[in-house]
């Protein structure tokens, strides 16, 4: 089953994100393995990543074995703060 992971930095900009992006993401443009779809952009007074797995698990093996890691070493020009984060198993998926 797909798996979504919808994270919101409050306060968080397109600078912010690139940085990060660059850090986590294999190159630009680019999909981790697993990783279905990513959007992003700017909402709600910050900057929101859409990312669509193509299973939990896939998406807890990026956290744990790439996000993670990466965020605790450090992004230099990376978000500032934690994200607010939304999981979803979805049913639907649509080209």
């Amino acid at each position: 089953m797909s798996f979504a992971v919808i994270h919101h930095f409050p306060g968080g900009t397109k600078e912010n994100y690139e940085a990060s992006i660059a850090a986590v993401h294999p190159s630009s443009g680019e999909l981790p393995p697993g990783q279905a779809f990513h959007a992003a952009g700017a909402a709600g007074g910050g900057w929101t990543i859409f990312a669509v797995h193509e299973s939990k698990q896939s998406w807890e093996s990026f956290r744990d074995g790439t996000l993670l890691p990466r965020l605790q070493q450090g992004i230099e020009g990376g978000f500032p703060t934690p994200p607010q984060e939304t999981e979803i198993d979805l049913v639907t998926v649509m080209p």
